[in-house]
């Protein structure tokens, strides 16, 4: 997760941040379908969410959604490990492979 300064808690709080800009989800089978759904869906009525960022566990597969206007998001997905992502919420580039750092796959 990124956040923009300052952080903010919900009231009452010390572990629920309510502005977050950037949030990274590593997937897993019980778990995608939710993540994409249900919690994408809540994450989207954030007003300073602007960037999602779904990894599979299993095989090079990342999708990165940005916003890009009120109500529209772009969806963009990669499976090879030479792509360099970059962000719009925060300055910094990453390979697909480096997310995929010393990870085996069956």
């Amino acid at each position: 997760m990124v956040v923009p300064q300052p952080l903010q808690l919900q009231m009452g709080r010390t572990d629920t941040v309510t502005n977050p800009g950037f949030i990274a989800e590593v997937l897993s089978n019980s778990t995608k379908s939710y993540d994409r759904g249900d919690k994408f869906l809540t994450y989207r009525t954030i007003p300073t969410f602007q960037e999602y960022l779904l990894i599979d566990q299993y095989r090079v597969h990342v999708e990165h959604h940005v916003k890009t206007s009120p109500h529209q998001w772009l969806l963009s997905e990669y499976a090879s490990p030479d792509v360099k992502l970059t962000f719009n919420t925060f300055e910094c580039n990453v390979t697909i492979a480096d997310l995929y750092e010393n990870i085996e796959f069956d």
